[in-house]
């Protein structure tokens, strides 16, 4: 008899989702520095649950997790983008990908993306992109596999 593995289940983000969304992305992060106890007491912070609303209540916004067995995780954001070019071609912005550190390997990144490319085609998404950390390597090699390509160089600035 061969056991086979929790299906994951994909489902949009609740309010009660926040302080594991936040702790996520924090595990994830390719400059975290904090540990583990100072993590789950920064997921805390008010200011999460305040984004999450915002989120929540965007019509072009879509918070979602990732479930294996009746835990969470993973979590990604897709961003709905109107714009001019192309005739007005919508593009989709996949955001914050994370997935559990211990579960990284099983799949879930693959489930977790298509379901995201599945939920900007239905929402008439001509072009999607997203954004890696340039230190995560792995990350990079990932999105390759998965059809993506690397067309653009991308710059920040914090405000």
């Amino acid at each position: 008899m061969t056991e086979t593995a929790p299906a994951i289940i994909i489902r949009r983000a609740q309010a009660g989702d926040v302080a594991r969304i936040a702790e996520l992305i924090m595990l994830g992060a390719a400059t975290q520095t904090m540990t583990p106890d100072e993590i789950r007491q920064e997921a805390q912070h008010p200011g999460y649950a305040e984004a999450f609303a915002a989120i929540d209540a965007s019509p072009d916004n879509a918070l979602f997790v990732a479930e294996r067995a009746g835990q969470m995780v993973g979590t990604f954001q897709v961003t709905l983008i109107p714009g001019l070019v192309a005739r007005g071609r919508k593009r989709g912005k996949i955001e914050s990908v994370h997935v559990a550190l211990e579960c990284r390997g099983m799949g879930i990144g693959k489930v977790m993306i298509a379901h995201a490319l599945a939920f900007a085609q239905a929402q008439d998404v001509g072009l999607i992109e997203l954004s890696s950390n340039k230190s995560r390597l792995d990350a990079h090699r990932f999105y390759r596999n998965l059809g993506f390509a690397q067309s653009h160089e991308g710059f920040k600035m914090e405000l």
